[in-house]
């Protein structure tokens, strides 16, 4: 019987993976998070009763509280899928993502690797550990081509910059101590239960609320937008079927403009819940993002094509199926309006933290 370890699962797309073990496969599965302001345990609450969950409150840059989950819970595999994942919090406090992405991760590696060290041949044969990744390691396109696996990474934001640095240390843990390794690289995901500090909850909330749309500087910059439910079926089949030491991309092959999500999102609140005018008068063009990559776009050929792996929804199903959520579920997003983010734009540059600290202490 596998036993799975979600770090992370309590946010965004690791809660997805949660349930999606818990209903589609009979693995037990173990959530591991640190229960920061992005996590929601709220996310899990369709799984959360059933005798094959549990939860673990822990931070993976704790190595004891690590080396000791390892010993009780005698994971057989670990998608590791916790992280500081918003770019605009990147740019005023990159700390917590040098902190969480690469340190996290090297504890979290270290661990698992000396945990699997003291398995028999069975049970290391049997191991796998997924690093979760996104495709702004790989840098901006520009009008054409596409992100393969063989990209040079070349990242733009302390995010994206502290994601490489993870995946490195993935790869080396592989190619230096024998751990069994896989990684994957996604485009943007979008879907229920999505934290509202990002553009298609955001958008959706404040239409909803009649409130202005920010769109980043000329709104040309394209995403590959993937459905989030369909990136977790996707993961599950990599740590099981994907070679050891292997990267693949994970994309839905939805190129949109930001300007066009927004647009569109606009036009499916007007035709399913009309307002006084159209939406898409609320729109307004704001000061773009420091170091804003222009393009991205995964080839996921080599995920399809070995693996067999192919998304289920396009942008349009995906995204008539997120707003419908976020009508039907104000229970879920009221209280975090409320109390943790109200929808402020993030990322201005100004002094981080760490300078901030520095300066005081001159």
């Amino acid at each position: 019987m596998a036993k799975i370890i979600v770090t992370g699962g309590a946010g965004f797309i690791g809660s997805a993976v949660a349930r999606h073990l818990i209903e589609n496969t009979d693995a037990d599965v173990v959530v591991v998070d640190k229960l920061t302001y992005a996590a929601n345990l709220a996310n899990l609450d369709p799984v959360s009763d059933s005798e094959r969950f549990k939860l673990v409150k822990a931070d993976i840059c704790d190595a004891a509280a690590m080396d000791d989950l390892m010993k009780s819970e005698r994971p057989t595999h670990i998608m590791h899928l916790a992280a500081e994942s918003h770019v605009d919090r990147s740019i005023t406090g990159p700390s917590d993502f040098i902190t969480t992405n690469v340190v996290g991760t090297y504890t979290l590696l270290e661990m698992a690797r000396q945990y699997w060290d003291g398995l028999d041949e069975a049970g290391k044969e049997d191991f796998r550990f997924l690093h979760v990744s996104t495709d702004e390691v790989y840098g901006s396109l520009g009008e054409e081509g596409l992100f393969h696996e063989t990209t040079p990474y070349d990242p733009s934001s302390p995010y994206s910059a502290s994601k490489a640095s993870s995946d490195h240390l993935a790869k080396a843990w592989f190619r230096t101590y024998g751990l069994p390794v896989v990684i994957s690289n996604c485009s943007n995901n979008y879907g229920p239960y999505h934290f509202p500090e990002k553009l298609i909850p955001l958008v959706i909330l404040n239409a909803l609320e009649g409130k202005t749309l920010p769109v980043y500087g000329t709104g040309s910059n394209i995403r590959d937008w993937l459905y989030v439910d369909d990136h977790a079926k996707a993961l599950w089949l990599i740590i099981n079927k994907g070679e050891l030491g292997e990267t693949y991309n994970v994309g839905g092959r939805n190129e949109r403009t930001n300007l066009e999500v927004v647009q569109t999102i606009c036009d499916e609140l007007d035709a399913v819940r009309p307002a006084d005018k159209p939406r898409r008068e609320l729109i307004e063009f704001v000061a773009d993002r420091p170091g804003h990559d222009q393009r991205y776009a995964i080839d996921a050929t080599k995920l399809e094509t070995e693996l067999g792996w192919k998304a289920e929804e396009n942008f349009d199903s995906g995204l008539k199926k997120t707003v419908r959520w976020y009508i039907d579920n104000p229970q879920w997003w009221e209280p975090l309006r409320k109390s943790v983010y109200s929808g402020e734009r993030l990322g201005l540059q100004k002094p981080s933290q760490d300078k901030q600290n520095s300066e005081e202490k001159v």
